[in-house]
């Protein structure tokens, strides 16, 4: 019996051992956690038959050993049936270490039968010390071998440099997913039930199932019509294979089955083709390549998901039960490290894209970005230069996956939401999903954003709206998306004098300051809209696709229109007013004509890009006249609309064919020149029953000013302006918005009152740093930045605009000090190492440089910057190979400056546009129109040569 009893300590101590270190979800590792289940009963069986025999002939040690093994063996026993989760923890470590110390006193009497440390009582008691204070050292580094290798293996790290095209992303041209990046750990498919079979997950996890039934995620393949339309589309005009680049993010089971290479209108009607994000999608990532986006990740097939998702009961309850008792292997197979630890990172691999040669037979560009200035910005807790920053950092799960409670048996008690709660309105409206309407409704409301009409003055020069600075292609048109806080500078080249602010007109902050206008008279509206929790570019995603639009709207207090633009046509229902104020990118193909209908892969120019970067803020001027006729007052109201999708782009989605009266228009890669009429049937259209659904236009924020009406005789109201203490921050986000939109003469006005109201605020003085250094006013940005230094000597963004004067003073060696204490705080922002890596250039320290210009490669290897000095570093080494790698990245990644020569064309054409497109611009009204008469209004849209009217909403 001694000997029975040995070998199954032996064995119940190697399986531990192999169980703890080494978990894995295969089958000899189960086979172990069964026998050491098996002999940890049978132990337990023999020591309640034995246990007082054996203490009777037992050592001082054993006394101690064997009572300390039982009370593991019956928690281990117990174990059986509540399982291991994390709520059971406490029994699961009590079980541990009861068995650990009871071994190791084993061990220890053991030792002593065979002379180690005998003689006394007390050797006999620090022998038994001993032996304990090892196995917990012993239990240390097992911990260590299981979880630091583990971690380390499962983080997101960029490759040293770029591919040099798109060919060299994911398996390449003669791969079975190419051009997405995606692939797969075997390198084979994946069959298409093993994305369909989310349901076997909601056996343990029915919360999280139950939301992820309502999400975006799910609905991201062929049952979206919008997609659906836009991937039919995009087959029609340029084939299959292009499309795959589509799939490797919204259709896994059709792609990595291989269901995708046909012809799509034969597999989107199946369950594959209806199945979307499922669970097994983002859980089965075993690896993401890069922060480089297009879907660049690896996939892992499971050897044993057959199991939870067999038709068996009993292998479905022997799956579960194994699952139970020890969840670390299917942890490690469905939750990896970087899931948690990355969570931008891994979202980055499908929020983030580009187009090249194999998708548009053009080249490189940028398509949307959630990732890059999400990093750069002060959300992120990465980026040195931001205008604001949020108490605490924050990744994407903060805000779209919250915490939420369950009391479901695979949940812990908590769980991340997998509603994911965002901005799509329009999948949950034509879904008939109330619940998850309203609580993305609710979300988009959450103080996301905010409106604020901010200022008035009077009407300064006799110019037309839109005059300002000249729209010189700069950093926004080198992307289809925007450059934010990731970019050296992302605001126009040009400050025109005639478009300042005048900011000693201005009567601000409104609602603080009893402002009147004069009947007749013509003022200035200045609406700021600022972004708060936002941690990206709002707004976010597929921004082509949008309506979302400012909208001002004034009347007098018998109710009479003065003043609207951004109104809807068709009650509410139908375009915009096409010389709104929107946020979006408009883009055009090589024949001029706008991508409207997600064909992105035919962008060949961008008209002009409206973003607001994460903590930053847009001005918006409108220019009013004020009727003599105005009785009272002047209400205005301003909102911040938005709709889920253009309404042009919904026409098309349900109901969008040629018109057949055109013949045959040129259509090609690069262009469609076709009309379309929105007279096609929308009854096999997913959410179609009804005919074309109107997406609901939610409003994300607006505000609300009153103005006093002072006759036509009276004089000009003289400027009022209030610097209180609770205004600051709405001061400084008016100097934001112009100073983005390169007024820097207004800018610098707004932010030397925010120094008036808190000059002890060294923001107020950075501010006007920023506007300095723009300007190139190195002496005046010296003076202000000593002054926010001297306030805050640790501000990072001090010293980073302070290096900026040193280095355009030439005192290279001290701009380098100060950058490097802003790479102290903030040692991930590439701008920063850019900038160092620069300077040392210039000092010929090519060595130096290049180590900076790799750090900066090391966040984002697409970097133009890095790549662009990395080949001049080389250059100066003597190493012409190295350097030739990293021009063909700069040429690869480089916008085509040449295409802007087609915007020409089109913004003759699209006075609207082309106002919208000028940095600095003024809004009017046309209230010759009216939203019954929208004939004139709503011309602009509509004249587009692949753009109709409305048509009967009557499904087939």
């Amino acid at each position: 019996m001694k000997r029975f009893r040995s070998r199954l300590l032996t064995i119940l101590f190697l399986t531990a051992a192999y169980i703890f270190v080494w978990p894995a979800a295969n089958v000899p590792y189960f086979a172990a956690v069964l026998l050491h289940l098996v002999a940890g009963i049978v132990l337990v069986v023999v020591l309640a038959l034995s246990l007082r025999s054996i203490l009777a002939a037992a050592s001082p040690a054993q006394r101690i050993g064997w009572p300390l093994l039982a009370l593991g063996g019956v928690l281990g026993l117990i174990l059986i049936f509540t399982g291991t989760r994390k709520s059971d923890w406490p029994l699961l470590f009590a079980h541990v270490g009861a068995c650990i110390a009871g071994g190791a006193l084993l061990l220890s009497a053991w030792a002593g039968r065979r002379g180690f440390m005998v003689g006394s009582y007390l050797k006999g008691a620090v022998r038994g010390g001993v032996f304990v204070i090892a196995a917990v050292l012993v239990t240390m580094g097992a911990w260590w071998v299981r979880t630091v290798p583990w971690e380390h293996a499962n983080r997101i790290e960029n490759p040293q440099i770029a591919p040099a095209t798109m060919n060299a992303e994911g398996d390449g041209p003669a791969g079975l997913y190419f051009p997405s990046s995606a692939q797969t750990k075997h390198g084979g498919r994946i069959p298409a039930d093993y994305f369909i079979e989310s349901d076997a997950c909601q056996r343990c996890h029915a919360d999280i199932y139950r939301q992820w039934q309502s999400s975006a995620h799910h609905f991201s393949s062929f049952n979206n019509a919008w997609y659906r339309k836009s991937i039919e589309y995009m087959q029609n005009t340029v084939g299959i294979q292009p499309s795959k680049w589509c799939a490797g993010c919204h259709d896994p089971a059709l792609l990595f089955s291989g269901m995708f290479d046909r012809p799509i209108r034969e597999v989107e009607d199946t369950p594959a083709g209806q199945a979307g994000l499922g669970c097994m999608m983002c859980h089965s990532f075993v690896k993401v390549k890069s922060s480089m986006g297009q879907g660049d990740y690896e996939l892992e097939y499971p050897v044993m998901h057959r199991l939870a998702a067999s038709k068996n009961p009993f292998v479905r309850q022997l799956h579960d039960f194994l699952v139970d008792l020890n969840p670390e292997p299917h942890r490690r197979v469905f939750l990896k490290p970087f899931m948690r630890n990355q969570t931008a990172e891994f979202c980055s691999s499908c929020h983030k894209v580009h187009l090249d040669v194999p998708v548009n037979h053009y080249r490189w560009v940028r398509g949307f970005n959630e990732y890059d200035n999400w990093q750069a910005s002060g959300v992120s807790g990465l980026g040195a230069r931001s205008f604001y920053y949020p108490a605490r950092p924050q990744q994407c799960a903060d805000c779209h996956m919250p915490l939420k409670n369950s009391d479901d048996f695979g949940n812990s008690g908590t769980f991340h939401s997998h509603e994911f709660p965002a901005a799509n309105t329009a999948l949950p409206y034509v879904n008939g999903d109330e619940a998850q309407l309203n609580d993305t409704e609710q979300f988009l409301k959450q103080d996301q954003l905010s409106v604020d009409i901010f200022a008035i003055s009077p009407e300064t020069a006799a110019k037309q709206a839109g005059a300002g600075a000249t729209a010189t292609p700069g950093p926004g048109f080198q992307t289809t998306f925007a450059v934010g806080e990731e970019a050296e500078t992302s605001i126009p080249a040009a400050n025109a004098a005639q478009s300042a602010t005048p900011v000693p007109l201005l009567s601000a902050p409104l609602n603080r300051v009893n402002a009147s206008v004069r009947g007749g008279g013509t003022y200035r509206v200045d609406v700021v809209v600022r972004t708060r929790k936002v941690g990206h570019f709002f707004p976010g995603g597929t921004v082509d696709a949008y309506d979302c639009w400012l909208e001002l709207h004034a009347v007098d207090d018998e109710g009479q229109t003065i003043f609207w633009s951004g109104e809807v046509a068709d009650a509410g229902k139908g375009p915009v007013d096409p010389s709104a104020h929107f946020y979006r990118s408009l883009q055009i193909d090589a024949h001029g004509n706008p991508i409207n209908k997600r064909n992105a892969w035919a962008t060949r120019a961008v008209v002009y890009v409206h973003l607001i970067p994460p903590g930053a803020a847009d001005t918006v001027h409108y220019r009013v006249r004020i009727p003599e006729s105005a009785v009272g007052h002047v209400h205005l109201h301003a909102k911040l609309n938005y709709r889920k999708f253009a309404w042009w782009n919904t026409q098309f989605s349900f109901a969008g064919v040629r018109d057949p009266s055109q013949g045959n228009p040129a259509v090609a890669p690069g262009f469609d020149d076709s009309h379309w009429v929105f007279t096609g049937g929308t009854l096999r259209i997913p959410g179609g029953g009804k005919g074309i659904p109107d997406a609901p236009i939610i409003v994300v924020a607006e505000n609300t000013a009153t103005l006093n009406i002072l006759p036509a005789s009276a004089s000009e109201p003289a400027p009022s302006e209030a610097l209180n203490q609770s205004d600051w921050t709405r001061w400084n986000d008016y100097g934001i918005g112009l100073f983005l939109q390169g007024d820097l003469t207004g800018a610098a006005g707004a932010f030397e009152k925010i120094t008036k109201i808190d000059p002890n605020n060294p923001d107020g003085w950075v501010n006007i740093g920023r506007v300095r250094v723009q300007e190139g006013n190195l002496a005046s940005a010296r003076e202000v930045l000593e002054r926010a230094l001297a306030l805050k000597p640790d501000l990072a963004r001090a010293h980073f605009f302070y290096a900026k004067v040193l280095r355009g003073e030439g005192h290279f060696d001290d701009a380098i000090s100060h950058l490097r204490e802003v790479l102290t705080q903030y040692p991930r922002d590439r701008v920063v190492h850019d900038d160092v890596g620069r300077i040392l250039f210039l000092q010929h320290k090519y060595a130096e440089a290049r180590k900076e210009f790799d750090a900066t490669l090391a966040i984002d290897p697409e970097d133009l910057e890095a790549n662009y000095n990395l080949m001049l570093c080389y250059t100066g080494m003597g190493q012409p190979g190295r350097a030739s790698e990293f021009q063909k990245r700069y040429w690869r990644f480089k916008a085509e400056e040449s295409a802007q020569t087609l915007t020409g064309p089109y913004l003759r054409e699209h006075p609207d546009d082309n106002t919208e497109r000028q940095p600095i611009h003024e809004h009017v009204s046309d209230l010759a129109s009216t939203p019954e008469s929208p004939s004139k209004k709503y011309s602009v849209a509509p004249s587009h040569r692949n753009v109709s009217a409305r048509s009967a909403k009557d499904p087939d």
